[in-house]
């Protein structure tokens, strides 16, 4: 990186923390690692200043951006298909001291799919166990796509609010 460059983020990291915590809705922990990563950009030569804007505009974009994947990566790992992926991939490769958090996450993850009705637990079943296409899914279930599509969406839906920490179970 050249001195040039070192010297203007120098400069500017006191303004570009406060964005990065702006743009990370005040979460510091968050903030830092996005400006981390945003610095990492720089470092790996994935970013690049153009000249078409000033420095710190261009910085601060570099910044948005960052926060902006964190987020999409954080809200992916948030989501049904990620906890299902997480479990899935801890199945496969466990940490010893994490058996105990692991059995307790399967077995809430059974209860909950245990509440669902039949249709929809065999087609979330069968998508996300089995591979299958929602297309798949439904010639084995003999329905019509149609359906098989309601029951997945009702049953994605209803999964998510049963393995919400604050869900009243039924």
């Amino acid at each position: 990186m050249e001195r040039s460059i070192a010297d203007q983020l120098e400069t500017l990291h006191p303004d570009a923390f406060g964005w990065a915590l702006h743009c990370c809705a005040g979460n510091h922990a968050r903030a830092e690692d996005v400006l981390q990563n945003a610095y990492l950009k720089l470092a790996q030569e994935r970013a690049s200043h153009d000249g078409h804007s000033s420095f710190k505009t261009w910085w601060f974009g570099v910044i948005r951006l960052t926060a902006h994947e964190e987020f999409r990566r954080q809200r992916y790992r948030d989501s049904l298909v990620g906890k299902l992926l997480a479990i899935f991939i801890e199945e496969h490769h466990p940490a010893p001291s994490r058996q105990m958090e692991r059995d307790e996450r399967n077995a809430e993850l059974r209860r909950c799919l245990a509440q669902l009705p039949t249709r929809q637990a065999e087609v979330l079943h069968l998508v996300f166990y089995q591979d299958l296409t929602i297309q798949e899914a439904a010639n084995v279930m003999r329905v019509g796509l149609g359906s098989a599509r309601q029951h997945y969406e009702r049953g994605k839906a209803r999964l998510r609010s049963l393995l919400q920490p604050d869900s009243p179970h039924e």
